[in-house]
């Protein structure tokens, strides 16, 4: 799976290993919602691609893009989830030394380093953007331990949490400029779904909700200057699951303006590559010309959610969770 089209030019950016991990996850959910037997075939596909031709042997690990000499922690975990997702049990093992590579390949004193380098597996120094060093958003990629079915990658896990938990406040918001205070709630909403596992935890649940209402404030303050898609539908998801796990009230009016401000970042196009995609987002109120294969995911999801709670027909099973 490409990173994203570009409308403007149209091309796709370069195959991304991480983003096929996405690829896997929404495609098994797309086959539970319709049950469409052509969602669980390219879910399939997605996941062989993965684990045949992604995972690179001589390392053990998977690296940030075909023939990359780096490895990223969120994408590792990401990838494994995708792999998890499918149900299959042909690649339950290259999940499971996907986990492996989480647990030592990454490492550090109190933190999992981002990102190492190939073959050697050396750390990065540590920069600025969020990417580029460790931070809660990282426990998102973690939740991939608990579909282990492995009380050693259960602690694995909490050890993450506890280090999410202690150092989350001040991930937002992190920078002066609001277009990277955008890109940052964008990663705090990987903390705050990872926190849908453990939300009968009183700490997490506190963590959620102060979280969720930080982040629609964030969002609404930043969004006329410079608003993301995905952004938009993780707040939505998180506001539905979090509310129908116990863990939060649901402010239905932000909800529904959150559902609707979605909704209007699909396309409508007579190019099959654009047509049903999620634009990236909005830059001084015009349209980026990106469809994203993320922000697809995620709003096709959240939309699927929104539909669900209204109809009254609640049920979610956090193993779909994209």
């Amino acid at each position: 799976m490409a990173r994203y089209y570009r409308s403007d030019l149209a091309k796709n950016a370069p195959i991304s290993n991480e983003i096929t991990g996405y690829s896997a996850s929404t495609f098994a959910f797309l086959h539970a919602v319709t049950g469409d037997a052509a969602y669980r075939e390219a879910a399939i596909k997605s996941a062989r691609f993965l684990a045949n031709d992604a995972w690179d042997r001589a390392a053990h690990t998977f690296p940030f893009e075909p023939e990359s000499n780096l490895a990223y922690f969120f994408d590792v975990g990401i990838i494994a989830r995708g792999l998890l997702a499918t149900g299959a049990d042909e690649f339950r093992d290259r999940a499971r030394e996907a986990g492996l590579s989480l647990a030592f390949d990454f490492i550090g004193d109190g933190a999992f380093h981002p990102i190492v380098t190939l073959p050697d597996k050396q750390p990065l120094p540590y920069e600025a953007a969020w990417s580029r060093r460790p931070g809660c958003y990282q426990l998102k990629s973690a939740t991939a331990w608990l579909g282990m079915g492995d009380a050693h990658a259960a602690r694995m896990f909490d050890a993450a949490l506890e280090a999410a938990l202690e150092t989350h406040e001040s991930f937002l918001p992190g920078d002066a400029d609001p277009e990277r205070v955008m890109d940052r709630l964008h990663a705090y909403c990987y903390f705050l779904e990872a926190l849908f596992y453990v939300a009968d935890r009183e700490e997490c649940r506190t963590a959620l909700a102060c979280g969720i209402d930080r982040v629609g404030e964030m969002w609404r303050e930043i969004s006329p200057r410079f608003e993301r898609s995905d952004v938009c539908a993780q707040l939505l998801r998180a506001r539905l699951v979090a509310h129908h796990l116990g863990a939060v009230p649901l402010d239905e009016a932000a909800v529904a303006e959150e559902a609707e401000r979605v909704a209007k970042y699909q396309a409508q196009s007579d190019d099959a590559r654009l047509d049903g995609g999620f634009w990236f987002g909005k830059r001084g109120g015009e349209m980026m010309p990106y469809v994203n294969p993320v922000s697809t995911a995620f709003s096709l999801q959240a939309l699927e959610l929104w539909d669900r709670h209204r109809a009254g027909g609640w049920r979610f099973d956090l193993a779909q969770l994209i």
